[in-house]
């Protein structure tokens, strides 16, 4: 019996991320569509789920994560503050930090996570209240804020606090990062639950 093609066990075909190119002038270029684009369109692709990459026209780097960056600069100098100011600060704060590198890797387990549950919670909704369903998107927007905040907070035991420049014995350190790699053990755990229900 032949196994069955990817085509059959996925109904959707994967589309190839569009090449997006940005010139010295800042103007950026879809190849797709042959037309000139702005940050409104590459956000618009996001929501819409259509993956793309940005090159520097004249080098050919690939920029995209400074892209991003600057879609979501944009969508918070419009107001859709989405980010809260503490979080930024111990973003901010972990650049060049040790701990830096296990950031990007738990943030993002954190924002799938939260996406799944959303997408369950939609579907409940769905099925339980139709379209009559008084759904509060800000609230949701706290929560998540809120349960990001708390991811954070895990990390800042290796750093002193703002006004306590002491930082604590190495014993109590060595507790606290044992106490810290027991909880993201815990978390991991809870994430890989959650993901095969």
């Amino acid at each position: 019996m032949n196994d069955p093609s990817p085509a059959d066990t996925d109904p959707k075909p994967v589309m190839p991320p569009v090449v997006v190119k940005k010139y010295a002038n800042r103007r950026l270029y879809n190849t797709e569509s042959s037309t000139y684009i702005t940050l409104d369109n590459l956000a618009e692709m996001v929501r819409g789920g259509r993956d793309f990459v940005v090159y520097d026209a004249k080098t050919g780097e690939d920029i995209t994560r400074s892209v991003l960056t600057q879609i979501i600069v944009e969508e918070e100098n419009k107001g859709h503050n989405l980010l809260p100011t503490a979080f930024l600060r111990q973003l901010i704060g972990f650049y060049g930090d040790s701990m830096q590198n296990l950031v990007p890797r738990y943030l993002e387990q954190a924002m799938e996570s939260f996406a799944h549950q959303q997408e369950q919670m939609r579907e409940a909704m769905q099925k339980t209240m139709g379209n009559f369903f008084p759904f509060d998107m800000e609230e949701v927007g706290r929560q998540n804020r809120a349960m990001m905040e708390r991811a954070l907070s895990l990390f800042t035991p290796f750093r002193p606090e703002h006004g306590d420049p002491t930082p604590p014995p190495p014993a109590s350190r060595d507790a606290e990062i044992e106490g810290l790699r027991a909880e993201i053990a815990d978390l991991r755990r809870r994430l890989a639950e959650a993901q095969k229900k």
